[in-house]
This record gives C-alpha cells, sequence and structure tokens, in this order.
C-alpha cells in the first residue's frame, strides 16, 4: 500500500492530474486481459506481469503500474484504460 504522503504529491506525467489508487476491480479486469495476452502498455509493449497496484489518473484514462511499491511514473509504461 502507498504511503498516503506520496499519494498527495504524486501526479500524471502527462496531464498533471491527481492519481487515486486502482479499484481491486480494474485491476481484476486488466489481469484478465494480461492472462489472455491482449493488453498492451503506451509502448505498445505487451503487459506480461500480473499487476497487484495501480495508479489512476483522475479523468480515468490512464494506469501507471505500481511495482514492489513503487510507481512506476513513465508515460510508456502506463496502460490506457479507454483507448
Amino acid at each position: 500500500m502507498l504511503d498516503s504522503k506520496l499519494l498527495e504529491i504524486l501526479r500524471c506525467p502527462e496531464t498533471r492530474q491527481n492519481l487515486v489508487p486502482a479499484s481491486s476491480d480494474l485491476l481484476g479486469k486488466l489481469n484478465q486481459q494480461i492472462s489472455q495476452g491482449t493488453l498492451n502498455n503506451r509502448s505498445g509493449r505487451s503487459v506480461n506481469t500480473p499487476l497487484v497496484q495501480g495508479l489512476v489518473s483522475a479523468d480515468g484514462q490512464r494506469l501507471y503500474p505500481v511495482v514492489d511499491d513503487i510507481p512506476v511514473m513513465l508515460i510508456d509504461e502506463s496502460i490506457l484504460l479507454n483507448p
């Protein structure tokens, strides 16, 4: 679980919007796509590792994965949620 103080200062690097933790429902849907081999990140690479945590931009359009409690705040590693 990410520290609440860290969440207060993190922003989407693309839009500068606030970020909120991804819901378990969203993570479940994305993990289903990962298991089917149909989920790609913004760079077009297939996402192969199940998502345990993620941060979603305030507009609900982008998810930034959190790996080992470290947010991966790279645009190319983000996942578009409504492409």
